[in-house]
């Protein structure tokens, strides 16, 4: 149950049950190892708190002060990034529906908005890749005017810049041509049938004043709460994109700095990128709560994870270490009937997550699976809570390092 990668069993099977409203509970005993270095333990407190002194989750706001829409959410678990292209229509459509029944949001991906996203009603992030895919004028070069009308939707409550993803940092999206069908083209502004290579990194992103720049200029022109996603490797930088901004200005910081980790998934990458480059979750998370506390950025900057956080446990664990949400992708794949068949890049998901091979995607059901989706972020949730109060804090929000142990 605990040997499959890169999610074994025992979490697999966590996420069907969750997704499936099925009872989640175990007998016996663990099977889960805690002694190895990098395992965590969280830790019980002596008094957890009654029924009665049990908190709702606390919302919290981004953009407050800086951007003229701020977007506030009490959901501490929502979707990562995934683009259309990379998944298909029908998955596209479940996680929309499903997220608003949740009440959580679904971040694009790189690979612009689109109806599907559209349809379900739910928050959404649009998230800007390398390429600008949405959001770039004729020559690839990024468009005022397309920015605001994306911005125009509602549904789009903030904007991620995407500096780097955890499975292939340094790598630009990668979607085989044999993914890239007509409506895709279409959204993305891209030939059909061929292969979609995003730039390594963005072209007008060289620099720490670069990105700030790009933060400032994208807030200004929607409105809307701006943020930026990274997995951290050398950290260097981080020093002085702090103090850049205090320099600068608080308006000039990211509403939000969404870390991924080095073991990230991804629909195509290099394996040499996927195994080994990038720093994990647990390393590269509390550094960078860390130097934003050290520059007085903390309560600016809200800070977000993402990376193999699919189970409740994982997910506390991250809130503990300083996360103010967590994002899961291939949790809520899971949630949609992904078996890990490794397949994401070949067309022949046989389970119609992503794969644009209609025969294949017949057995998705945008509805059903919808509930699933809702299902899965609902439980996972409420089982966070009944760790958080085991730690001995009344809500999930009030998790701190002091509730958690890094094996060394």
């Amino acid at each position: 149950d605990r040997e499959e990668m890169p999610f074994n069993r025992a979490q697999r099977a966590w996420v069907y049950r969750a997704a499936k409203n099925i009872d989640s509970t175990v007998a016996f005993g663990s099977t889960q190892p805690i002694n190895r270095p990098g395992d965590f333990i969280l830790l019980n407190g002596p008094f957890p708190p009654l029924e009665e002194e049990i908190k709702p989750r606390s919302a919290i706001t981004f953009g407050a002060g800086y951007a003229r829409q701020p977007y506030s959410t009490n959901a501490f678990f929502n979707i990562s990034a995934m683009s259309f292209g990379a998944l298909s229509v029908p998955a596209i459509r479940a996680l929309s529906r499903g997220a608003h029944q949740a009440g959580i949001w679904l971040n694009t991906g790189e690979g612009a908005v689109s109806t599907y996203h559209l349809e379900g009603g739910c928050d959404l992030v649009f998230q800007i890749g390398t390429a600008k895919y949405g959001v770039r004028d004729e020559h690839g070069a990024l468009s005022d005017d397309k920015l605001r009308a994306v911005a125009s939707h509602e549904q789009v409550r903030m904007f991620e810049i995407k500096l780097s993803q955890g499975a292939k940092p340094g790598k630009g999206g990668i979607l085989p041509g044999i993914k890239v069908t007509e409506v895709i083209a279409s959204t993305r502004g891209i030939p059909v049938g061929q292969d979609s290579l995003s730039p390594n990194r963005h072209t007008d992103i060289g620099c720490v004043d670069d990105l700030l720049d790009m933060l400032h200029r994208v807030r200004a022109i929607t409105g809307k709460p701006v943020g930026m996603k990274a997995v951290i490797g050398q950290a260097a930088w981080l020093d002085e994109f702090c103090r850049r901004i205090n320099e600068r200005g608080l308006q000039y910081a990211p509403d939000f700095f969404t870390v991924d980790s080095g073991d990230g998934g991804t629909g195509a990458a290099p394996q040499s990128l996927i195994d080994y480059m990038g720093l994990p979750i647990q390393n590269s998370l509390p550094l960078v709560v860390n130097k934003l506390q050290e520059h007085g950025l903390r309560e600016r900057v809200r800070v977000i994870c993402s990376g193999k956080m699919i189970n409740p446990a994982g997910v506390a664990a991250a809130l503990c270490m300083g996360a103010d949400c967590v994002n899961s992708a291939r949790g809520f794949m899971f949630a949609l009937g992904c078996v890990q068949s490794l397949q994401c890049n070949r067309n022949t998901c046989p389970t119609g997550i992503t794969t644009h091979d209609e025969e294949l995607q017949q057995g998705l059901d945008p509805t059903d699976k919808a509930h699933r989706v809702a299902n899965y972020a609902a439980n996972l949730m409420h089982e966070v809570e009944v760790i958080a109060h085991s730690c001995g804090v009344a809500e999930p929000r009030l998790l701190s390092r002091e509730h958690l142990l890094i094996v060394s």
